[in-house]
């Protein structure tokens, strides 16, 4: 580590504020190089972090952290805080199983102030902490740090508003990088741009060249005179006005690069009254040449080769199926071509979402709204009043965030919206935050709505035709994994029975019934279930959550009376409690059931595998729960061999 002058003298921000003011640009361009050598071995997010290396030395070194508050938003740019913070030689275990969160958490560190994954919350907690601070008599700062996008969710404006009301001493600082994940749709960032260009503006600034360029050594002076006025245009007209008149004294925009002037601005504001608010401007993968020239891959990488920026591929690797992402957005184009009226609809994630593949092809049928979920659904709600048949594809755990306009909006006025909900179930590194567990329960009590998991990934093209073209009379929910797909061929898409599923294998003993991704596993410990305990294990594809197929399950299980229900999402509320109202419903009283999924727990972060296999999801985990099942249940004689099976474990 002999590169580094500094950074493993500082094991704290006290560490940090003993050095002088001169060390840090330096120990800006050490943090810089040590997020790059670590995350790029390991992987992470990694351009949001890189643009706020100066910004999060300059805070920690002029407030006391953590006495006063730092509130960070989006919490993927908090890896230099984290370095900071003690947690520096921990951070090649990011966002693995028992490692470091890639996001912030409280309970991992006392500088973690506030939990942060998803978007525009900082300064609604920030307010929060400035009240409870004022109520108990206290002294410390408070800081919010937004960015990165989270401006253009509508939480930030309703909290930059009552933060006017209140008049509580409270920071803002907002790092402007014109990027979410995708390039920022904020209307504000474009605003100056849009007043500079209009015909009257180009026609003045033409005039005044002209008549600098006749003026001689006046000249020099007219054109600088001419851009003090531009520059002063800015500062009052975007977005200095808008805050103000939000009830912020604005400061602003500031090079977010320069360290020295960060610091001394910060220390000229900090013992101002508020709310204040510091506009920075920041380069999304600052001093990475890849990140910079291409902010959207290396917003999140794997491993890349370090000097290219490029991923590294594992040579014995075999070719892997397309991921559904991308079967999802060539299906939804593959209709778009010849249905008009359909419209895709993202929150921020374009290429995440398998978007970017239909907004090349039908770049004006496409709409990125930004990080603003419910705003996403209320818009389509509009678009559907008006016989347009919009595809919003989010985040299972980003349209949690929505769930109001679900209902409010969509369900109650029965409006044909589809929800493609991606990353379903759990999503691997990025954690409980970004998990998508709790959507077959929160779609499942939304009145009308259809409820759908595909088990591969030309049921969730049949699904995708189906809700668009048969499912029409309420929002219809198709909730998919993160990642690769089965591999199966692909044919012709093709309408779906609503409500019906399949009975893959059939079986004397157990049926297990299963929920999209789990469908597959279902049948690998029915396999095992056979082989090794000579258990005959029945196997169905649900498809529906709802409706359910009554008809199918009724059947089941009044013909083998074991049952074991399999999803990967909280069973509480989820799929099997569907089949257990079902059968009490029907006063099935003597059927046995055992509803397997997620307990009533949050999920940590580790690979999709690594937390399957914890969660006892994956085949083996599955044999275990049912071999359990069975063993534990008492059986009536003259039913089945289910005990006799069981003993031979």
């Amino acid at each position: 580590m002999s590169q580094y002058k500094y950074l493993f003298d500082i094991d704290s921000p006290a560490d940090l504020r003993q050095l002088p003011e001169a060390a840090l640009r330096d120990v800006a361009a050490e943090v810089r190089q040590y997020l790059i050598d670590v995350i790029t071995q390991v992987g992470g997010h990694f351009g949001a972090g890189l643009g706020v290396v100066e910004l999060t030395v300059a805070l920690h070194y002029v407030f006391d952290t953590p006495h006063d508050r730092l509130v960070f938003d989006t919490g993927h740019q908090g890896y230099p805080h984290k370095i900071l913070t003690g947690r520096r030689d921990q951070l090649a275990t990011i966002r693995q199983l028992g490692g470091l969160s890639g996001f912030l958490k409280r309970s991992e560190s006392e500088y973690d102030v506030f939990g942060a994954g998803h978007a525009s919350t900082s300064i609604s907690a920030a307010l929060g902490m400035a009240i409870a601070r004022d109520l108990k008599g206290e002294d410390f700062k408070v800081v919010a740090i937004i960015g990165d996008g989270a401006m253009t969710g509508g939480l930030a404006y309703e909290a930059m508003n009552n933060c006017g009301v209140q008049k509580r001493n409270i920071i803002v600082v907002l790092n402007d990088n014109n990027m979410s994940i995708a390039p920022n749709v904020w209307a504000i960032s474009n605003y100056f741009t849009e007043v500079f260009t209009t015909p009257t503006a180009i026609k003045l600034r033409q005039q005044f060249k002209q008549l600098a360029s006749q003026a001689g050594q006046l000249g020099d002076r007219i054109r600088y005179l001419v851009g003090r006025i531009e520059d002063g245009f800015k500062a009052v007209l975007t977005p200095g006005m808008l805050f103000e008149s939000l009830g912020f004294k604005y400061f602003g925009p500031i090079n977010g690069h320069n360290i020295t002037q960060l610091v001394r601005i910060l220390r000229h504001i900090k013992d101002l009254p508020g709310p204040i608010l510091l506009h920075v401007r920041t380069q999304k993968g600052k001093g990475y040449k890849p990140a910079e020239e291409d902010k959207q891959f290396l917003h999140a990488i794997g491993k890349v080769d370090k000097i290219t920026g490029k991923a590294l591929s594992l040579p014995s690797a075999k070719p892997q199926p397309p991921t559904y992402q991308k079967v999802f957005g060539e299906a939804l184009a593959e209709i778009m071509r010849e249905n008009p009226r359909v419209v895709g609809i993202t929150a921020a994630m374009p290429d995440g979402t398998g978007l970017d593949i239909v907004q090349r092809q039908f770049p004006e049928r496409v709409f990125d709204v930004g990080i603003a979920e419910g705003h996403a659904v209320t818009s389509a709600a509009g678009m559907a009043t008006e016989s347009i048949v919009p595809v919003c594809a989010i985040y299972s755990t980003f349209l949690q965030r929505a769930f109001d306009m679900i209902v409010h909006d969509v369900a109650l006025q029965h409006l044909h919206v589809v929800f493609a909900l991606d990353r379903a179930g759990v999503v691997g590194a990025d954690g409980p935050t970004h998990h998508g567990v709790l959507d077959l329960a929160y779609m499942r009590i939304v009145p009308g709505a259809v409820v759908m998991a595909p088990k591969d990934e030309q049921e969730l093209r049949d699904m995708l035709y189906s809700a668009i073209y048969a499912y029409t009379n309420g929002p219809v929910s198709i909730r998919y994994p993160r990642g690769n797909a089965i591999g199966v061929p692909l044919r012709p898409m093709q309408l779906l029975p609503l409500g019906k599923g399949e009975l893959l294998r059939d079986g004397n003993d157990v049926a297990l019934v299963a929920v999209g991704p789990l469908v597959y596993r279902a049948l690998d410990a029915a396999d095992i279930l056979h082989s090794k305990y000579g258990i005959s294990a029945a196997v169905v594809n649900a498809r529906f959550v709802k409706p359910l197929d009554d008809t199918l399950l009724i059947d089941l299980a009044r013909r083998i009376r074991w049952i074991v229900t399999l999803e990967d999402g909280q069973i509480h509320g989820g799929f099997g409690s569907a089949v257990a109202e079902l059968f009490a419903e029907h006063k099935l009283t003597d059927v046995h059931l055992k509803l397997h999924g997620i307990e009533d727990r949050f999920v940590e972060h580790g690979t999709q595998e690594e937390l399957y296999r914890l969660l006892a999801l994956d085949a083996e985990g599955i044999v275990r729960t049912t071999l359990d099942f069975l063993a534990h249940t008492s059986v009536e004689s003259s039913s089945d061999t289910a005990n006799e099976k069981t003993s031979m474990v």
